[in-house]
């Protein structure tokens, strides 16, 4: 991490302004900018922790904010200790010290012995720009938290970036979620990164969610997710365009539309868009496409050389190849829309469905037209598969959308992520 100072500006400074909110220091706004109220809650922060209290952000202030933005700590057992002792000191409770370590004896506490200690927090930040770093060291901190949860990679982006997936449950009805196919919608992440969050800790304490038996969902379902499509888009809108990246000049010439990326760029990392290069009529939506002047590298709408030509496309494709998907949901923003169908092809349940989603989310059910109605991933899903599918809509205005959203947008969805794992 770089040293953050005041001044400093960048996603990097608004995760750690988002912590010290959460653990009792008061940054100011959670914008990004580190000000003065920032400085002065980080001099608070350093004196509370032994720390040189100079305002800034280095290698020792971050390596003890670090487990604090992982949300567990690693303990070595003293002698004398209890878990009760250790649940005290980190302001967290024995239920979670006992999830995060099946293998440890509560009883027979041996000294040396290496724990994970889970603060008393949660891990899932939903009030800042959700980056891919952000989202790998929740990924991270939920699997330390959580070790019954499965994690792996579908394949790789353009730029070497796994594409993450997270595995919930064990039952045969197999389902698959996923988000940000377009880099301006990366509200779609922390949607589903929560989602996550909020099953395993049910899951965990065996409680309900909206009335949603999770220990029978998890038994009766098996949930796969990837959270974030297309990372290197991603990481572009919201840290901006490095230098060092492969792509620079070809990037500042495929941005012809003289706004910054953070306001335009929907596309990969090579300008294709990764919700147009699927292969359900793609030869014809490459037809449209030319027409309409999106024949090339850009922004958006682009759809490639090919069907399938991007790793994440393909990773995306060939993850569902390799399950028995039984319904999938593609998440994307913004619009309050629930669409259902491809040329007809839907099977007769998914209007069904659909309309159950519509009445728990309360977005309306329709079906695309134009060229949004070509060479996406549910199209795809459809036509091979004649399953349901679903791409969902969520927030309404202008991408990106504002993370205030980020409430109502969860509040909207979370019903009909568990509805989608059973129905």
């Amino acid at each position: 991490m770089r040293t953050l100072r005041y001044g400093s500006r960048g996603t990097d400074v608004m995760e750690v302004q988002a912590l010290l909110a959460k653990i009792g220091y008061d940054p100011g706004p959670i914008d990004g900018i580190f000000g003065v109220k920032t400085q002065q809650a980080v001099v608070k922060f350093q004196r509370d922790n032994g720390l040189t209290p100079d305002g800034i952000i280095g290698p020792k202030t971050y390596s003890v904010l670090e487990p604090l933005l992982l949300g567990y700590d690693i303990y070595t057992i003293q002698p004398g200790d209890t878990l009760y002792q250790i649940a005290l000191k980190y302001y967290t409770s024995i239920n979670k010290l006992i999830t995060a370590n099946p293998n440890v004896n509560p009883m027979n506490l041996k000294i040396g012995q290496k724990i994970i200690v889970p603060y008393g927090i949660d891990v899932v930040d939903t009030n800042i720009d959700y980056t891919y770093e952000t989202m790998q060291r929740d990924i991270k901190g939920l699997k330390a938290r959580y070790p019954f949860l499965e994690v792996g990679s579908a394949g790789k982006s353009v730029l070497g970036r796994d594409l993450t997936y997270i595995k919930l449950g064990k039952g045969p009805n197999q389902v698959f979620y996923n988000g940000a196919h377009h880099s301006l919608e990366w509200i779609t992440v922390p949607l589903l990164m929560k989602f996550i969050e909020n099953f395993s800790k049910a899951y965990a304490e065996g409680t309900d969610i909206r009335g949603y038996n999770i220990r029978g969902i998890w038994d009766q379902s098996t949930i796969y997710i990837v959270p974030m499509v297309n990372p290197d888009g991603i990481d572009l809108v919201l840290n901006g365009l490095s230098p060092d990246n492969p792509y620079y000049e070809q990037l500042l010439q495929w941005n012809d539309t003289g706004l910054p990326f953070s306001q335009v760029w929907q596309a990969n990392i090579k300008g294709v868009d990764l919700n147009h290069n699927y292969n359900a009529l793609w030869e014809e939506y490459k037809k449209i496409a030319e027409d309409l002047g999106f024949g090339k590298p850009g922004p958006t709408k682009y759809p490639g050389a090919f069907a399938e030509s991007e790793p994440e496309s393909k990773a995306i494709a060939d993850f569902t190849r390799n399950h028995n998907f039984r319904l999938v949901l593609a998440y994307h923003s913004q619009g309050q829309i629930i669409y259902w169908n491809f040329q007809n092809l839907a099977p007769p349940e998914a209007k069904r469905i659909g309309e159950l989603f519509s009445q728990v989310s309360g977005y309306e059910l329709a079906e695309e037209y134009g060229t949004a109605s070509y060479s996406g991933y549910k199209d795809w899903f459809i036509q091979d598969y004649i399953r349901p599918g679903y791409t969902i809509e969520v927030g309404k205005g202008k991408n990106p959308l504002p993370i205030s959203q980020f409430d109502t947008i969860y509040d909207d969805n979370e019903e009909l992520l568990l509805l989608a794992s059973i129905v």
